[in-house]
């Protein structure tokens, strides 16, 4: 397979010195990764290459025959204003310098000077142009409002706004090379959202996933770095860790909130160094792979606390999505009732049942604790059942009376909480009772049948008190 060039845009390396050209290149691809490389060691001819449209960074020799670095700076400042341009001079001149960064460049290097400091510079220059194309991508998405690969989506069932919004960020941020920080409920869909930016984000690898709650420090660090044979007793041969595997393609880290402040100290340094160490190797080894996190606890309230280091935090958060739990979007619940009805009856080689009137209504009065997860394993109950054509609305109604105490703002618990303490002014026994009525039957989307179940009472009760409301 052929390894992913980075980064997606071209860095037009101007010299006319062919050997420096080499060494340079050798230098940006091995210590920082950068293989999208082109060279070019007649100045006249790179106002031609830069018109092509794919170069993003330029990196300029100022002594050459022909078009002098600075003038070729200064039409490309004029033509090409968006490309970013580092000055590698063979001369230390302040004013030089100076009248370069007059003339729009970024950064001025001395070919002299430490590898460090012109791979840093190269390093700057290329974030802060991937920054500028993201904010302009974004900027475009989040405006037009339209998906350019739907496509990606495809395995999430939503009709919900606040989830097409996230498609469409998700959409503009998943080239980007930085970490992508998925939070939400467990549930909400966070792998599928990571499956989708790595399809989107044109990687050539595979996507790799990795749970990493309850790893303890040294299994986290054997487990995404692997180790060297020797490298403990029991390591009698090498293994690539899941950072390997995950070359050119995506790493996705799921449950990222529960890592000890040990391996949280581990991924920092990943992701700060882009290099790692095999457990038990003393060279390093190259990050490849784009980072992807999810978890379903608060990590800004981790991070107060002392339990989640505040580096790695606002490292991870660079793009970030926080997914509505499903009772938040009460909306899709007909969708994926339908969805799961149809994918449950294919898996259990049944036909697909017909679901009793009211029942999505009735499932959005319940809060859903375990979200899309928890609504699929209650259609899959319920199909795994079901003998006739109707499918029955009682294994539905007797798995939500088990699970609503889990709900904290419903049911028993509102009860407890006493909803009139707070008021000035008690309603009558029986204008309580009508309030109660009447929401029951909006909740219920005016299912009497549904209403009735909801206040716990009979449907001719029910019908006997919407008889007395109307007199």
């Amino acid at each position: 397979m052929k390894a992913a060039t980075y980064p997606d845009f071209s860095v037009l390396l101007v010299d006319d010195e062919p050997d420096w050209l080499g060494s340079l290149s050798l230098t940006l691809e091995s210590c920082a990764n950068i293989s999208n490389i082109l060279t070019c060691s007649d100045s006249r001819q790179a106002l031609a290459i830069l018109e092509r449209g794919q170069v993003g960074l330029v990196l300029l020799d100022l002594t050459m025959p022909h078009l002098s670095g600075e003038a070729l700076l200064e039409q490309i400042a004029e033509r090409h204003p968006e490309i970013c341009v580092i000055v590698v001079s063979g001369l230390n001149q302040l004013e030089t310098a100076v009248r370069c960064m007059k003339l729009g460049a970024f950064d001025y290097c001395v070919k002299t000077d430490e590898e460090d400091r012109i791979v840093g510079a190269v390093l700057r220059a290329v974030r802060m142009v991937e920054m500028r194309r993201e904010y302009q991508e974004m900027s475009s998405r989040l405006v037009s409002r339209e998906l350019r690969h739907p496509e990606a989506f495809s395995g999430i069932v939503t009709a919900d706004r606040s989830m097409l919004a996230i498609f469409s960020y998700v959409e503009a941020v998943a080239k980007s090379p930085q970490p992508l920080l998925i939070t939400g409920e467990s549930g909400v869909g966070k792998e599928l959202i990571a499956k989708a930016a790595h399809n989107l984000s044109g990687c050539r690898g595979k996507l790799v996933t990795v749970n990493v709650a309850g790893l303890d420090d040294t299994v986290f660090a054997d487990t995404l770095f692997g180790h060297v044979r020797g490298a403990f007793t029991g390591a009698e041969q090498a293994r690539r860790g899941m950072v390997e595997e995950a070359a050119d393609g995506t790493l996705f880290l799921d449950e990222i909130g529960d890592l000890s402040i040990p391996s949280q100290v581990k991924l920092l340094r990943l992701l700060q160094e882009g290099e790692y160490f095999p457990m038990g190797s003393d060279l390093p080894k190259r990050l490849k792979a784009r980072i992807i996190v999810a978890t379903h606890q608060n990590l800004p309230e981790k991070e107060r606390s002392g339990a989640f280091r505040r580096d790695l935090y606002y490292r991870l958060r660079t793009h970030q999505v926080q997914l509505p739990a499903l009772r938040e979007r009460r909306g899709d619940i007909a969708l994926l009732l339908d969805y799961f009805l149809e994918e449950a009856s294919r898996a259990l080689g049944k036909k697909k049942p017909t679901p009793p009137k009211g029942l999505a209504q009735y499932l959005a009065t319940y809060c859903f604790p375990g979200n899309v997860r928890e609504l699929k394993a209650l259609v899959y109950d319920a199909v795994s059942v079901h003998r006739d054509r109707m499918l029955s609305m009682e294994t539905f109604v007797r798995s939500i009376e088990r699970l609503q105490p889990q709900c904290p703002t419903t049911g028993a618990s509102q009860t407890r909480q006493n909803p009139f303490a707070g008021f000035d002014e008690l309603p009558t026994f029986s204008d309580a009772a009508a309030f109660l009525v009447l929401e029951a039957m909006e909740r219920a989307g005016g299912n009497q049948t549904l209403a009735a179940r909801l206040l716990g009472i009979s449907q001719p009760a029910l019908s006997k008190r919407l008889k007395m409301l109307k007199e």
